[in-house]
């Protein structure tokens, strides 16, 4: 018996592996996929991903990349329903079969690009052998690829300034302590991973606190995911954290205290997603500190308790109601800005309804410009447009995933050197939806390399993007300049002057930020461009043209860069009178904070300090 047992288990390895040969054979073969039509027509089978997973481990995954990449444009051309399925398949093995070192260096180039690097941020990355593959098992490896949703969620949320190689470890530590938790909670396993892969930056989640009193440190992953995934199995969570997409539980998972804090904050404040925004006013404006310029926290801790105690200043009041909602299994953001008076901070959170609220705490009479918050998954300032599209939250709508989808093909054909074929996924992808960034930046790039080079058909597309988002004033600031140099480049002088005009016309009143933004762009391209005399010319006429009357913001993006550029040349004179000059033009009232920064400013650049 124990004879025929073995004999019966060496028939089927020997099926199994005839099985394995004849799905990876067609993978070696012809210009086409080797994939029959019949089987695009539908999604990839549990056999056809087994086979993968199993042929990679002695093939490496980047074998199949070509023949499943050829297989998702034959889908793709063929229109068949299941092309997506095809196509997160090629991005699986081409993500996997990536080597370890090529990984790790083309992250650090879009780190450095996007300037999202901080001192917290290891300096330097030991080489490695081997690839991507070897941080996810097997076993998670046919989870995944054969979940089209968790795929489809995991390439569309996957930024290149993620560190590829953490966010696989992080998914497998989950995967394999918490194996039944991540069955139910992927999404929310996907935002931890994609938000703990770095350490966050030393002036997280606000820089008025000392980093012995808040150490800018996440917890340890899987603890982090096995809390908020077990407090909403228990209906302890006022969000249904299954529901939402990772895209908005990162704003759930960010956190720089222990989960005691959490726990306290859930217990003794009542407030629920009915009146979240009164949390920010249950701390006591400490007016004594701002008439003392007290504006760093000088307790002895920084626990939400104390906080709740002794009161605060804007940025406490933010920061405490931030959490509260965190602990509560709400997704929070805190904000920060600048106003006539000086900086100010409030947040925002996921309301009862699933939608935005982004002005908890933020005061109209201030004028404050659209504030800044930490997206923590680049550890960047979320912009202007990412905060409208999180509050409309259309990413979700099928028009737009099938949008995203076109992209995605217009995006591979770029690749391939197929500017016609891209030019038509890409119009496909800008007529689904209109509000898909990512499409008209591939159309643009489609129409640009199409030969020979057509500036009138390039000028059609910008002016269809202006259009587009004119509700979102910075993409269509962002377009229409473009549409102003390729007018400047067909010798349309007065068109590309009367455009940019009708932009400042627009915004003028109540878009000041776009038009410090441009002051701060003239400077910055001057400081790269020009000798000293000009850069100094060029500041003092923007600044007198541009800076009368202005406050906070300005001196943040206009001033301060400038005088600190001059210091590091040591060019001390210039920048103590470039001071000067500002302090003079702009609208500093004694007593406030923008006069005491300018001399604190103005004291840093005689002494020499960085």
């Amino acid at each position: 018996m124990l004879a025929a047992g073995r004999g019966f288990a060496l028939l089927q390895d020997v099926i199994r592996r005839i099985l394995l040969l004849t799905l990876l054979l067609p993978l070696a073969r012809g210009a086409d996929s080797g994939i029959p039509a019949e089987e695009l027509a539908r999604a990839p089978g549990p056999a056809r991903i087994a086979a993968l997973v199993e042929g990679a481990v002695t093939q490496g995954w980047g074998s199949a990349v070509p023949d499943l990449r050829r297989a998702a444009l034959q889908a793709y051309e063929s229109n068949s329903g299941y092309a997506p399925a095809w196509y997160y398949l090629y991005r699986w093995a081409d993500l996997l079969g990536t080597p370890y070192n090529k990984a790790i260096e083309k992250w650090v180039r879009a780190v450095e690009e996007a300037k999202v690097g901080h001192p917290n941020m290891a300096t330097q990355y030991e080489a490695r052998p081997g690839s991507l593959s070897a941080y996810l098992s097997g076993e998670l490896q046919l989870a995944v690829l054969g979940n089209p949703v968790f795929s489809e969620e995991f390439f569309n949320l996957l930024s290149p300034v993620d560190n590829p190689e953490q966010v696989l470890a992080i998914l497998q530590k989950i995967f394999a302590a918490e194996p039944a938790l991540f069955a139910d909670y992927q999404s929310l396993a996907l935002a931890v991973a994609v938000v703990y892969d770095v350490p966050p930056p030393p002036h997280w989640p606000h820089g008025q606190v000392s980093a012995q009193l808040l150490p800018r440190k996440l917890p340890p992953p899987v603890p982090a995911f096995a809390y908020w995934a077990k407090l909403d199995r228990n209906n302890l969570t006022m969000q249904r954290l299954r529901r939402l997409p990772a895209s908005e539980l990162k704003f759930l998972v960010d956190i720089a205290v222990p989960f005691g804090e959490l726990d306290w904050a859930r217990k003794n404040v009542s407030a629920g997603l009915a009146d979240l925004a009164k949390t920010y006013d249950l701390i006591k404006y400490r007016k004594d500190r701002i008439s003392l310029s007290q504006y760093t926290w000088p307790g002895a801790d920084y626990r939400l308790a104390t906080i709740l105690q002794t009161g605060g200043i804007c940025v406490d009041q933010g920061y405490f109601a931030s959490l509260v909602g965190k602990a509560k299994g709400i997704p929070t953001m805190m904000f920060r800005g600048a106003g006539l008076d000086g900086r100010h901070a409030w947040f925002g959170y996921l309301d009862s309804g699933e939608r935005w609220h982004l002005d908890c705490g933020r005061y109209a009479d201030q004028k404050f410009v659209v504030g800044l918050a930490f997206d923590p998954q680049t550890w960047g300032d979320l912009n202007d447009h990412e905060l409208l599209f999180i509050t409309e939250r259309f990413r979700a709508l099928p028009t737009y995933k099938l949008s995203v989808m076109h992209t995605h093909f217009a995006a591979e054909y770029l690749r391939q050197n197929m500017p016609e074929r891209a030019l038509k996924a890409a119009r496909e992808a800008v007529n689904r939806d209109q509000r898909n960034l990512d499409a008209w930046q591939t159309l643009l790039k489609a129409q640009q390399k199409m030969a020979p080079a057509d500036l009138r058909a390039q000028e059609a597309v910008l002016r269809e993007a202006v259009r587009a988002f004119q509700t979102y004033p910075d993409l269509e600031n962002y377009f229409t300049q473009q549409l102003v140099g390729v007018l400047r480049a067909r010798g349309e002088t007065s068109l590309a002057a009367f455009e940019a005009q009708r932009l400042t016309g627009k915004y003028q009143a109540n878009r000041t930020d776009l038009s410090i933004q441009a002051s701060a762009d003239k400077i910055a391209q001057s400081m790269r461009e020009h000798d000293l005399a000009t850069q100094i010319r060029i500041f003092n006429q923007v600044l007198d043209t541009t800076g009368r009357g202005a406050a906070v913001d300005y001196y943040d993006k206009v001033v301060a860069p400038f005088v600190l550029h001059l210091a590091e040349q040591g060019q001390i004179p210039a920048a103590l009178q470039a001071l000067d000059r500002a302090r003079r033009t702009l609208r500093v009232e004694p007593g406030r904070q923008l006069e005491q920064e300018i001399n604190e400013l103005t004291a840093r650049v005689k002494s020499g300090k960085k």
